[in-house]
């Protein structure tokens, strides 16, 4: 018998304990104008907040140009950097590998070099991917065997990006 009195206590107790919890937590900060403290699933969507640019950094090798290595449709490719560049230059090697074949609906081109004057032909590369960096679209040039030591990676590409720039001895690319 004396186990009940014993037992309502501790219920009453509770029950007053639980009172005063979901008053504190609930009652209260509505009655003060406030939210209550309980966590409220919501369906909104947050809007994204600003793209942060992709950047890589470049190092120049021992003669100053910047190689890189970048994935031109899912294919790895050596390039240089050449900001004097106005087009990205493959050469035929690295067009063959890409599967880029001239045709009759390819356009030629006459194209001015540091090794004068030679004639190569027009394509569009779908996507050129540096890093974190994703271009699409960029226009090329084909250039025949011999012509080039190294595909360039000119400004067809560069001036997709939101910049670059060039500091003792880094190139630092911003996509």
């Amino acid at each position: 018998m004396a186990t009940q009195p014993l037992i309502w206590a501790l219920s009453v107790a509770g029950a007053a304990i639980a009172g005063t919890l979901s008053y504190t937590q609930l009652l209260a900060p509505r009655l003060a104008g406030e939210a209550p403290s309980v966590a409220v699933a919501t369906t909104e969507k947050k809007p994204p907040g600003p793209r942060v640019p992709s950047t890589l950094a470049v190092a120049a090798d021992y003669r100053g140009h910047y190689i890189v290595h970048p994935t031109v449709e899912n294919y790895r490719v050596k390039m240089m950097v050449d900001t004097g560049a106005s087009i990205v230059a493959l050469t035929a090697s690295d067009a063959q590998a890409l599967g880029i074949k001239r045709d009759a609906s390819t356009r030629k081109v006459m194209l001015s070099t540091a090794n004068g004057a030679v004639m190569g032909f027009q394509t569009t590369l779908r996507e050129i991917r540096l890093g974190e960096i994703i271009v699409r679209n960029v226009e090329a040039v084909v250039l025949p065997a011999g012509a080039l030591s190294m595909s360039l990676l000119g400004n067809s590409f560069l001036s997709k990006l939101q910049g670059y720039e060039v500091q003792t001895g880094r190139m630092v690319l911003r996509g």
